[in-house]
Formats: structure tokens, sequence, C-alpha cells
């Protein structure tokens, strides 16, 4: 076993679930992907020329994993354990506040689902998990230009779907609030 294996696990683990997670909208499958995108790492280690690569190069693993369970399934709903009423069973009894962003979040996540994956994937890198252009070029294995514009138009496509989408008011505490529109 590669003396670092533990170190690159324990310092990673958690960003590269979370990365998953997003993309693949189920608990079950982004354990899954997660184990293989370790095993991926652990087996290929001795591969990787620039250490200081390192952490766009197992995000890589973890994207290209990603995209091939995508292939290999249809795109699902939002995993249960983003369900209010799953939470709620559960016994979890988040703060207003944290329910609220928790709603909030999960009403604009509905609407990221609506993108394609590549546009979600480039939003998440982004914004979730903030990587540089640079590192986001690197993971996708795009140019860094080719980066600039996708994220543009993932961010201009998510703004279309949401003006179309939801509707955003100020609740009677000032507090952001986003609704689905209704079809008449």
């Amino acid at each position: 076993m590669h003396p670092d294996l533990l170190e690159i696990h324990d310092q990673y683990y958690g960003r590269v679930r979370r990365f998953i997670l997003s993309l693949v909208r189920d608990a079950w499958a982004a354990d899954d992907l997660v184990q293989e995108t370790f095993i991926k790492v652990s087996l290929k280690l001795d591969t990787l020329q620039d250490p200081s690569k390192r952490s766009s190069w197992i995000f890589r693993i973890a994207y290209n994993l990603c995209q091939d369970y995508f292939r290999g399934q249809k795109k699902g709903a939002v995993s249960d354990l983003q369900d209010p009423d799953i939470i709620s069973i559960l016994g979890i009894a988040p703060s207003q506040e944290k329910l609220e962003q928790h709603q909030m979040s999960t009403c604009v996540q509905r609407q990221m689902d609506l993108l394609p994956d590549a546009y979600r994937a480039i939003l998440i890198l982004s914004d979730e998990k903030e990587f540089d252009l640079r590192e986001m070029a690197e993971i996708l294995d795009i140019s860094i230009e080719n980066v600039k514009v996708r994220l543009h138009r993932a961010r201009k496509k998510l703004k279309a779907i949401l003006e179309e989408k939801c509707l955003f008011e100020k609740d009677e505490r000032a507090v952001l609030v986003c609704l689905p529109k209704t079809v008449n």
C-alpha cells in the first residue's frame, strides 16, 4: 500500500463524496462511486506525475466515474435524503433558518437537475466546490476558454430555468423564498 493513500483518503473523502452526491443525486450510488474512485486512486497513484495536481486528478477520476454511471443509468429524481418529509420522519429538527435555507437550496437544486450534465457539473465544480478555472479544465479535460464558455452558458441557462419555473419573493420577515410557479 502506498504510504500516502490513507492521508489522501482522509483529505479528500468528504469533498469527493459531496461532489459525486451532488452529481448523481443518489446516496447509495454515490457511496459506490466514492469507493470506486479511491480504488482507482490507489491503483493509479504511481502514475500521477505532478503531485501539485493531485486534487484535480482525483476529481477527474470521480467525474469520469460519474459519467460512466450516467451512461449506464437513467437520471433519477432527487434523493430521498433531501426530501423534507423524510427529514421530518427521521426526527431531524432543523432550525427555521436552516429549514428555509434547505427549502431554497432544494428548490434551486431541482431546477439545476434540469440542466444538461455538463452544465450541472461545471456549476458544481465552480460554485459548490470552488475550483479555479485551471482545475476545472483539468477535471473536465477541456481548455480554460472552454471552461469559461461552458460556465457562462450554464449560468445563463440556469437563470432562464429559474425565471421560467420559480417565483422568488420575500416573505413577511423579508426572507427570500423560492416558490414554484403554478401553471394555470
